[in-house]
């Protein structure tokens, strides 16, 4: 029996789009890959360091917070900041 995977919605629309052909192959694969591949190693390099002060209450939540998630406390930040500034910009009225 084949188990069911369970998909987002997301990954259904990607799934709909390859099957109606929508994907075209890129006419130079070797670069194209070569360049994602130069792409994903900027993209997740940590190379600048920050120092900012925090009060010790917060900081002891997000060591907390993050020993739920099981992960450092200093990746927790860094992945809260990632994707705060990677969202989109709020709308003004």
């Amino acid at each position: 029996m084949k188990k069911k995977t369970m998909l987002d919605k997301d990954e259904d629309e990607l799934i709909a789009a390859y099957e109606r052909g929508a994907f075209r192959p890129v006419k130079n694969q070797e670069r194209a890959r070569q360049e994602a591949m130069e792409a994903a190693r900027r993209y997740t390099r940590k190379d600048a360091r920050i120092n900012i002060r925090l009060s010790t209450a917060d900081l002891e939540m997000l060591k907390r917070r993050a020993a739920e998630e099981g992960l450092p406390y200093q990746s927790l930040i860094s992945s809260i900041l990632h994707k705060y500034v990677s969202r989109s910009a709020p709308q003004t009225n």
